[in-house]
Parts: C-alpha cells; structure tokens; sequence
C-alpha cells in the first residue's frame, strides 16, 4: 500500500471524464480519458485523444458564421473566407486551449478538447461517486487515448486511488516499456489490454506500430500475477479469421489457467467516432465499413469457447 505522502501532485492531460460505466472493469466505474496514443489505429473512436494538445472541434453544420470567434481568438485559428464568406480554422496554428472561442459560440459549433487536471482535482471528482463503487463493485478506470503516454501523472493518480481505497483499472494497448508497465501495475487491480492483431506485420500495417512488446507485457503481467483482461477489437477483413482467432488462443492458451487471467472481451466495430474526424479536420482512413454481422460475431465466440476461455462480447 502507498503512503500519502509518496502521492506527488502533478497535472494530467485529459479530453473526457465519463461517470456511471459499466463496461471499462468491474462495477460501476469512473473513466478517467487521457490524452496522447502512440499507435494510429485506422478505426479509433477517439481520435481527439490521439495527441497530448488541445483540439478545436468544429460542428461546421451548427455554425451561422457570425464570425465571434474570429475577433476572439487571440491565436488567430478562426478565419472567415474571404470568398464564400464562411467560417473556417486554420489547423496549421496550435490551440492554447483558452477556450474563449467555445463561450462566445452560443450556436455550439466549437468545442475546445483538452484540459489540465492536477490530481487532487481528479481524485475529488473520482470520489464523488464512491457509493456507487461501494454497492456495485466498482471504481475508476483510466484510458485514453494511451494512459501510459503520461505515466507519470497515471501511476499518481492510481497511487491516490489505491491509498483512498478505490478499485483501479487500466484500459491499454499494452504499448508501453516493461519497466512502466510493471510501475504501474503494482497499484492497478485490473488491466484491461487490446490484442488488435496477433500478426505483427498486418498489427504494423493497421495500428503503425508492431505488437512484440505488447504480447511480451502481457505474458509479463499474467505471469507476474497481475489481474488481466484481454479485449479484442473485432473488425472484418481485419482480424475477423478463424486462423485470427486460433493464433491468438494458442498465444493465450499457456494462461488459461491461472486464476488472474480474467477471460476476453470482443469489441465489435462500431461507427460513433466517425464525425469527430471531420469536426477535427482529419481524414476517416477505413476505406470500407468492418462492421461484422451478429452471426459472425457469434462464430468468433464459439471458436474462442472450444479453447474453454470465458468470453463475453461488449457493444457500446
């Protein structure tokens, strides 16, 4: 257990705080969304997470080009064109995340992502809920984007949790250095990791980065007696095969006895974080849509249960 004053107060970057979930963990939890990823996976929901700056989203449908922001800014981001006499934002200039442009757009077509939080401002709004911790079995969970990229603030953070004796877990790509993995766990309940492609190339080709660390910090977790979780983001085309599906089991299968190996979650694609590309002004990269049907979707659960691993699908 850590003591208080180990705690040290530094400042996390985050875009998102969700209360009352019930899918990231055990229980009713608390999202804690961090901001910076070092993988660039074609399909992220949260792409406003994918850096550690603030972001102007910009709902150009709401927008009556008053032009409020653009006298506002102190940056000069906000531009009317000249010819269709429209509002534009120069992505070329970085948001200082003042946040003026938001409060003068009473249409709501701005919105400024990206906050500072210190830990003592975070572990209060953590303990707000504490009584629906207590009677659910719940806690905070922190993802991301990459919670690992701040792993400084996170392993804080989770110090304080753990010292008000708040259930912790981690949402994570596992992409992080072995020494920071095993920092952090010693105050993390529960790590809940993607293994997005068991095949390195094609894992480099969808995400930008290999997947040999990730699956060594995953056997390094397990082995270490660490709770893990695996999720599996389920996409067609992608990693939707039977012989997918079987590599990943037998990577697995060592595991499947041991008591803190948690089972697997399988993460259909879904669609809710397309319009913030274009909000962002980034371009959506799938090409084609990887939903997967419900029958397959069941095909992929039954495959993973002939390896006699417990498995639940989760569809946000």
């Amino acid at each position: 257990m850590c003591k208080k004053n180990m705690i040290i107060e530094r400042k996390a970057m985050i875009f998102n705080i969700q209360k009352y979930n019930m899918y990231d963990g055990p229980g009713l939890r608390t999202i804690i969304f961090f901001q910076g990823c070092p993988l660039r996976c074609k399909w992220c929901a949260n792409p406003e997470g994918l850096e550690k700056k603030f972001k102007v989203m910009f709902r150009e449908n709401l927008c009556n080009d008053c032009g409020e922001c653009v006298k506002i800014c102190p940056k000069g981001i906000h531009e009317i064109d000249k010819e269709t006499r429209t509002h534009i934002i120069n992505r070329n200039i970085e948001c200082i995340g003042c946040g003026k442009c938001e409060e003068v757009c009473y249409k709501t077509a701005l919105s400024v992502v990206g906050e500072g939080k210190t830990i003592s401002e975070l572990l209060e709004i953590i303990e707000s809920d504490r009584t629906f911790y207590e009677t659910s079995g719940g806690g905070v969970t922190l993802g991301g984007g990459e919670v690992l990229m701040q792993p400084e603030a996170a392993l804080n953070l989770l110090m304080a949790c753990k010292y008000s004796g708040i259930n912790t877990a981690i949402e994570t790509s596992g992409f992080a250095s072995e020494e920071t993995i095993l920092k952090v766990a010693e105050f993390t309940d529960l790590f809940l990791i993607d293994i997005k492609n068991i095949n390195s190339e094609k894992h480099l080709e969808w995400t930008g980065v290999r997947n040999e660390s990730i699956l060594k910090n995953i056997s390094k977790l397990i082995e270490n007696n660490n709770n893990v979780q695996i999720r599996m983001p389920i996409l067609k085309g992608i990693n939707d095969k039977k012989e997918d599906i079987e590599k990943i089991m037998e990577f697995l299968k060592p595991y499947k006895n041991y008591k803190n190996f948690k089972g697997i979650d399988l993460l259909p694609y879904h669609k809710m974080g397309i319009q913030k590309y274009k909000q962002l002004g980034l371009e959506y990269l799938m090409e084609e849509d990887p939903s997967i049907s419900n029958e397959e979707l069941d095909c992929i659960e039954t495959w993973i249960k002939n390896y006699d691993f417990q498995v639940k699908i989760i569809k946000h």
